[in-house]
């Protein structure tokens, strides 16, 4: 079917140095001279060449290679794969956002020369925790120390670079989350995302809980991990705007956004979402797979339920395009007003604090309107 054209790109990268405890992503445990990553690469390599070649490349505006861990495929395999991209996308375009992430354990400074001159003008850094005991926990194969490197590496290039961190994790004292949130803003890193660790079905972390041998972290503990993110960072000039990630201003990221606002995305690669839309139908495919098949009610609906991740929300006269969909949708943004989930002001519905915390509840009335 005809489809609006892709705006961003991602490339997703399924090799780690080693599995973390709390993992549930498509990704595998490989040693740096597994001849899989060479094959993988390759494919990739042809399928970059083939979409551009169909014209699928032409409107990229942000591209992200993810993963897994995309520096752990070593320099030459990781050059070969951007020169490939470079000739796919026009990543000279003003203003065409490009993330790589990295994990401290692989990442040097000839590396981060390499992803400067290719094209990269963003790093996401995977470093978690500064605490070195919450990294064994973690099962992170790099230190304190190393993630502290690994920022410096990346500071002799780029300027854009951004932290993960994490928060909720089993026995994680608030003393050294706040120690990781400091230290994370003492480095002057434009952006710091701070997740909540949720345990997922299957993994290690998952089988410690129902062996007793782990204690997940409860709610109102997550909720005041992220509660001292929020007061730490935006103290220190970082505005949160997303429920997870906090930019100082101009350094937000594109890509992400991308995501919650509606954006046509294709990604390639083991396990990346394609998400495909016109002004009737919007279909997201994984593997082959159609995953999701919304018609124009339901897009409607995602796009407030999305929205409502995003500081921003919802503008009124978003809603009322949306309204003439979803008839039932401003009666339902006064009743999560009258809940404490939104606030309106200044012409927008916006999440509040409670709204972040109770994501579920939020999200599903939002959706549950299609």
């Amino acid at each position: 079917m005809p489809h609006d054209p892709y705006r961003a790109l991602y490339l997703h990268i399924p090799f780690c140095a080693s599995r973390c405890g709390y993992c549930d992503f498509a990704t595998r445990a490989c040693a740096a001279d597994d001849k899989r990553m060479d094959e993988y690469v390759e494919r990739l390599v042809l399928e970059l060449r083939r979409k551009a070649k169909e014209g699928e490349l032409s409107a990229i505006e942000t591209v992200y290679v993810g993963g897994g861990t995309p520096t752990h495929l070593g320099h030459g395999r990781l050059s070969s794969l951007l020169y490939a991209l470079s000739l796919s996308v026009d990543l000279a375009r003003e203003g065409l956002e490009f993330t790589m992430e990295a994990n401290p354990e692989s990442l040097d400074g000839r590396l981060v020369k390499d992803m400067w001159a290719l094209g990269a003008n963003r790093l996401s850094l995977g470093v978690q925790s500064f605490d070195d005991e919450v990294l064994r926990l973690l099962g992170r194969p790099h230190t304190a120390q190393g993630a502290l490197d690994a920022v410096a590496a990346a500071r002799e290039r780029f300027q854009n670079v951004s932290l993960d961190l994490m928060c909720g994790i089993p026995g994680q004292s608030r003393d050294s989350l706040e120690d990781s949130l400091r230290r994370a803003v003492a480095l002057e890193v434009p952006h710091i995302s701070v997740y909540p660790l949720s345990i997922e079905r299957g993994t290690p972390f998952d089988k410690a809980v129902l062996a007793g041998l782990m204690e997940p972290a409860d709610d109102d503990t997550q909720a005041d991990h992220m509660l001292l993110a929020q007061q730490i960072l935006q103290e220190a000039g970082y505005r949160r705007y997303e429920v997870a990630s906090y930019a100082k201003p101009g350094f937000e990221c594109r890509h992400n956004e991308a995501y919650w606002t509606g954006v046509p995305y294709l990604g390639l690669g083991e396990a990346a979402a394609t998400m495909t839309q016109n002004a009737e139908r919007r279909m997201r495919v994984t593997d082959g797979r159609v995953t999701d098949d919304l018609d124009r009610p339901q897009m409607e609906a995602e796009d407030l339920m999305l929205a409502m991740r995003m500081a921003d929300g919802v503008s009124d006269g978003r809603l009322a395009r949306a309204a003439e969909f979803l008839p039932g949708a401003p009666a339902a943004l006064e009743s999560l007003a009258a809940d404490g989930y939104v606030v309106h002001e200044d012409g927008r519905w916006r999440p509040t604090e409670a709204g972040w915390l109770c994501g579920n509840d939020l999200y599903g009335r939002l959706f549950d309107l299609a």
